[in-house]
């Protein structure tokens, strides 16, 4: 387990984060990026930059930058990264006003700023937009299957996705359990355990890997079929959807302390320890052929931060190798897959979103924020 040469490896390592984030903050300004354009941030808050028909502002991985400037400042309690997160979660309330395009990711965008800013400064305004995120989640309960949709229509116009859910939510889970803690109102955690419950019976499967999409009939909650999605092919075992699931079900074990939670956690991150190459670096499916080699940093430091979360709660055994395996990853991704440079505004290298997308290996901005995570629990900080 965690030694003191990790602590100060990991510690050399948030040092080179801040000095880089020290020149991007302010070069970033109020944009709310997703990914590098020539090594700078787009910025996903510009109203041209749409998906599916739906608005730039409401696109899912918004909450991310805001969530960085958050870790930044709770790191060096520099008020250069308060200000800046404050500024991008007030760009965040035109999602609020417009409504439509918002998403089961909601989670993701509020719990990483609104949340985190609340937990840090106390700030009123936060914990008003964090609970409105929770009841748009709540909101998309479907009681007929014991499930949270996942996109909307104009998201996936060729497909009638009404009855679809996606192992990602796992994670948007944790905005729930912290609405009814804040609240202590019990429908938003018994949402989020009948959404997990049914995960668990329709995603994991038999050997510990997870579907990434499943279609249910909205009207009868019967499950129709499953989709491959983002990874290689509908049955193989997407590493950022296995990333999304040990993760996932890890906070809802904490949440409630249902031990069924902590055991399909461990069954997904005993699936995915015997599947990390020794190089540590994760390919976009673990089920993918040798050729295109397509890797997934992104996913990779999801998993490493999801599985030093599980290790807090997993026997010794299990817990050591789940340790040991999110420092693999971890230490692979500081010697060959970061940028430290002015070349880019991001550090972790060779994202991919899609197996079948036509753009592979480019930076992502939620990998650097699982990536900082991972390397805080590392050092002790969080």
């Amino acid at each position: 387990m965690k030694t003191e040469n990790d602590k100060k490896w990991a510690e050399n390592v948030l040092k080179k984060i801040v000095n880089k984030m020290m020149w991007v903050t302010p070069k970033t300004g109020d944009k709310i990026p997703y990914k590098t354009m020539d090594g700078t941030y787009d910025d996903r808050s510009d109203e041209s930059i749409a998906w599916g028909g739906g608005d730039g502002i409401n696109w899912w991985t918004n909450g991310f930058w805001g969530g960085i400037l958050w870790q930044m400042y709770r790191q060096t309690k520099d008020d250069m990264f308060k200000n800046s997160a404050i500024r991008v979660e007030d760009k965040l309330d035109r999602c609020f006003e417009e409504f439509y395009g918002l998403h089961h990711d909601v989670g993701f965008m509020w719990m990483t700023s609104a949340v985190y800013d609340y937990k840090l400064t106390g700030n009123e305004v936060a914990r008003k937009r964090a609970l409105h995120a929770a009841t748009i989640l709540a909101g998309r309960f479907n009681l007929n299957g014991n499930f949270i949709r996942a996109w909307n229509e104009n998201e996936q116009p060729e497909k009638n996705c009404t009855g679809w859910a996606i192992i990602d939510c796992m994670m948007n889970l944790s905005i729930l359990y912290w609405a009814s803690k804040e609240t202590k109102d019990p429908r938003f955690a018994a949402i989020a355990k009948a959404h997990a419950n049914t995960a668990q019976k329709v995603f994991i499967r038999e050997d510990g890997s997870s579907n990434h999409i499943v279609e249910f009939d909205p009207n009868t909650g019967k499950v129709v079929k499953t989709y491959g999605g983002q990874g290689y092919e509908n049955g193989s075992a997407w590493s950022r959807g296995q990333a999304w699931a040990v993760y996932g079900f890890t906070i809802s074990y904490e949440h409630t302390k249902d031990m069924s939670y902590l055991e399909t956690a461990e069954k997904v991150a005993d699936y995915c320890c015997a599947n990390i190459p020794e190089s540590g670096l994760i390919p976009c499916d673990f089920c993918q052929p040798k050729e295109p080699v397509w890797e997934d940093s992104c996913g990779a430091v999801i998993l490493a931060s999801g599985l030093l979360q599980l290790a807090k709660h997993a026997q010794a055994k299990k817990a050591e190798l789940y340790y040991e395996k999110a420092l693999c990853i971890l230490k692979a991704i500081v010697e060959s897959r970061s940028d430290w440079t002015e070349n880019s505004d991001a550090i972790v290298t060779n994202c991919t979103a899609a197996y079948h997308d036509k753009e592979h290996h480019f930076n992502m901005v939620y990998a650097d924020y699982f990536f900082i995570e991972a390397i805080q629990k590392l050092q002790g900080n969080t």
